[in-house]
């Protein structure tokens, strides 16, 4: 076998997140949050995307979040097969209205914060450490209704308060943190990014980098307190990476590409520099923003991360005139169809040097440590007559990208580790189906909510304890 080019510390595991998985949407003294009021069918997008009011849930419709794959009444069974993989790192969410139902209250619900330490202590008890994300696509509504989510700085409090409490709680358990999941989603997905809806007159424009500003105070307040709780800790900012490829070598092209990925990395330049990035003076101007700022909020961004984590699903492609060519709607960030590279079921472009390329830019950009959080392929999986489930194509797919990753390292770039997307089947969060798959274990429900919820081993969680098990050496 040849040998590893991964360091001998490198965590190996899997990712899921709260509100995909748990379920018990309204168990253990839980309060509703923004996913839970997100359906399944033709409003499910229009509801993301804040432009039809959701506040209420319907009879007439179904909500994949209330049962997920019921992590909540499972997690033991579940953690015992990451320990079977050989995990060395478990990263998942906790649910805001899990400690807090309305978000806003003084003391945190007692159970909630129980069931988040019985998880994070049977990790330990298999030898795993939980990378856990704060706010990972789930806002509670109270906040919603009464402040309008992130459109309010008074956020900032009820955030830091929450980021607090969970410090303390889970201290001793928790080294490793992440403060918002995907947090450039915002722009794209502002319901279920950042829990905001739109009125009529609303410049959007100016309402999504306005609650972008508070987010990120937010996390720089919330990395200070990580700090002063435990020296230890160490905190993370989370993008939704891939990096944008010009349509052609026009400079026009070229140009649009640099834009696009600017759009994206604005929240991590922040985040990971500690100031605002100059080209938003023009970009502000430009869409007619004036960000609200207080006295010290300038001081408060400047408590930067330790460490980039981000997903890499797929690279994209931009042009001048993105209705030029054959634009995909595959994505919540909007991508021209690249014809040099394959495509997944769902229209995702299958890229592992685009990984590479990425982690290039992030490295030279930040200088600091890079997590890769999420990689996966959601695709549709078929049990044989012999009960078996031989996901080849994700094999495939995994197993470039972990080459892809490894040429990263040999570039000189620190990565700290590696948590696959989904490693347990889960809801998708763009279009709320089970069938599309990304995990190497097997749950068994449908996309109308059918099913025994009972987990099957894939081809792939062999493939994948061999991969850990050999530190990355061992691909075949």
């Amino acid at each position: 076998m040849p040998a590893s080019v991964f360091p001998a510390d490198f965590l190996w595991g899997g990712a899921l997140a709260a509100n995909q998985a748990e379920g018990a949407y309204l168990e253990g003294g839980k309060g509703l949050t923004t996913v839970d009021m997100i359906p399944h069918g033709k409003d499910r997008l229009a509801v993301k995307l804040g432009q039809q009011k959701r506040f209420e849930l319907r009879e007439d419709e179904f909500y994949p979040s209330h049962v997920g794959i019921d992590f909540y009444h499972r997690y033991k069974d579940d953690i015992a097969l990451m320990a079977e993989m050989g995990f060395s790192v478990f990263r998942t969410s906790i649910a805001w209205s899990r400690i807090f139902p309305n978000g806003d209250e003084t003391l945190p619900n007692a159970e909630g914060v129980a069931f988040y330490r019985d998880v994070f202590n049977e990790c330990k008890k298999h030898g795993i450490e939980p990378l856990v994300t704060l706010c990972h696509f789930d806002v509670p509504m109270h906040l919603v209704r009464e402040y309008g989510s992130w459109r309010s700085r008074k956020m900032v409090e009820f955030f830091t308060h929450y980021a607090r409490t969970c410090f303390e709680a889970f201290d001793g358990l928790v080294k490793y943190w992440l403060t918002f999941n995907e947090i450039n989603i915002l722009l794209h997905s502002p319901f279920s990014g950042a829990g905001l809806v739109f009125e009529p007159n609303d410049n959007q424009e100016q309402v999504k980098y306005q609650a972008a500003h508070h987010e990120l105070l937010a996390s720089a307040l919330a990395t200070k307190i990580a700090h002063e709780v435990n020296p230890d800790n160490q905190v993370g900012c989370m993008l939704a990476g891939g990096n944008f490829y010009p349509w052609s070598c026009k400079p026009e092209d070229v140009w649009a590409a640099l834009e696009k990925d600017r759009e994206n990395l604005f929240f991590i330049d922040v985040q990971a520099r500690g100031a605002y990035p100059s080209y938003t003076q023009r970009l502000f101007r430009e869409k007619g923003i004036t960000i609200e700022m207080a006295p010290g909020d300038d001081e408060i961004l400047k408590n930067s991360v330790d460490f980039v984590s981000f997903s890499y699903y797929a690279s994209r492609c931009a042009s001048a005139d993105m209705n030029e060519h054959n634009s995909s709607a595959a994505n919540i960030v909007k991508s021209l169809k690249n014809p040099h590279i394959q495509a997944s079921e769902w229209g995702w472009g299958i890229d592992p040097l685009g990984l590479r390329i990425t982690m290039n830019m992030m490295y030279d950009r930040y200088q600091k440590p890079l997590f890769l959080v999420e990689n996966g392929l959601g695709a549709k999986d078929e049990i044989n007559p012999q009960g078996e489930i031989n996901d080849e194509y994700r094999i495939s797919y995994l197993r470039e990208h972990i080459k892809a990753m490894a040429d990263a390292i040999e570039d000189g770039i620190p990565v700290m580790g590696y948590t696959s997307w989904g490693c347990i089947d889960l809801v998708s969060a763009s279009t709320g189906e089970m069938s599309k798959r990304y995990g190497f274990v097997y749950v068994d429900r449908d996309d109308q909510g059918n099913g025994t919820l009972a987990r099957t081993r894939k081809k792939s969680f062999y493939w994948y304890q061999q991969v850990i098990a050999s530190n990355g050496a061992d691909l075949s």
